[in-house]
């Protein structure tokens, strides 16, 4: 692998990926992030959306990253967990509006030029669809697996489709695919599918590919993430908190 990115540090790189907007793939790899770190992984987190950063938001930072003496971004440390992204460095009501290539040198400045010393598990949060960003990731990184990420509508999941076919194309192992908004539990305690719980194992079993579980609609989770709170810090006793838990460990057994 070429030495592009400088990551010696980190052992496990976890791509999250949906393919499609929409579909809660930045509050999953949040989530799934907070539950490898309490499986005692030294998490960092990469935003590598540069158009649409949502990380600052969900884990409710408002500062810039100082720099180190040899030049490099020191990444942000919340909730143990050290992050970068593109939002700490530009307003967030102010557009990125660049071509590909000043979208890969930022993300090259944003591996290369972090300190991510100390982190053993890399989770990168993909932008939707299937352009440079993760093409050139998949190249220039040892990538240890993709997590996809998928509603139950038909829409998301042919996206879904298409961003594994192009893993399997690129030779990156694909971890498995989670139903998420699956299902809402009502106050009577009555399972309602607002939106087709089920297509998304059926369509797993179909490509040969694991099903790591379905994740329920809870409003906690819509909620923490406005307020910069992982939902797993509070809410592990969940049903949705169990669900990612159990999804985690999967993930921890996997790469190890």
């Amino acid at each position: 692998m070429e030495d592009f990115y400088h990551l010696d540090s980190v052992k496990n790189i976890i791509l999250v990926a949906s393919a499609k907007g929409g579909v809660g793939k930045s509050t999953t790899a949040i989530n799934i992030a907070t539950g490898l770190n309490q499986l005692n992984h030294n998490i960092g987190i990469l935003d590598a959306d540069i158009y649409g950063p949502s990380i600052p938001k969900m884990l409710g930072i408002k500062e810039k990253p100082k720099i180190s003496e040899d030049k490099r971004f020191i990444p942000i440390e919340k909730y143990n967990m050290k992050t970068m992204s593109i939002g700490f460095l530009v307003d967030q009501n102010t557009p990125v509006i660049w071509r590909g290539p000043m979208i890969i040198k930022a993300l090259k400045q944003m591996l290369s030029g972090v300190v991510w010393e100390g982190v053993d598990t890399l989770v990168i949060d993909l932008p939707p669809g299937t352009g440079d960003v993760q093409l050139t990731l998949c190249q220039k990184l040892k990538i240890s697996g993709v997590v996809v990420v998928s509603t139950p509508q038909e829409l998301a999941l042919i996206d879904a489709i298409k961003g594994i076919n192009m893993f399997k194309k690129l030779n990156i192992p694909i971890i498995g695919i989670i139903e998420n908004m699956s299902y809402f539990i009502n106050k009577s305690g009555e399972e309602i599918d607002l939106f087709g719980k089920g297509s998304v194992e059926k369509s797993a079993k179909k490509n040969s590919i694991n099903f790591l579980g379905e994740i329920p609609i809870d409003k906690m989770i819509s909620k923490n993430g406005d307020n910069g709170v992982p939902f797993l810090i509070k809410n592990n006793e969940t049903e949705a908190g169990k669900k990612i838990l159990e999804i985690a460990s999967f993930i921890d057994k996997k790469i190890k």
